[in-house]
């Protein structure tokens, strides 16, 4: 009966182990993706502020026409 505890022991535990890698799979992976929508939240934001300022410089351009005529 010994060994059958020994075994269901160490089936517990090797599922055990597997669930923690899987798990600490997930996190990796979780934290990767996070880090790549950062980047591009970031890389979104710069070309929003770059056409913003593009968008200003042409309103200011137009005005001065406007106020040629």
């Amino acid at each position: 009966m010994d060994i059958n505890i020994g075994e269901q022991l160490n089936r517990a535990y090797e599922a055990y182990r597997q669930a923690c890698m899987g798990r600490d799979h997930a996190v990796k992976e979780l934290q990767q993706k996070t880090e790549n929508y950062m980047q591009q939240i970031r890389e979104q934001q710069e070309k929003i502020e770059l056409q913003n300022s593009i968008i200003a410089k042409l309103k200011s351009q137009l005005a001065a026409l406007n106020a040629n005529r």
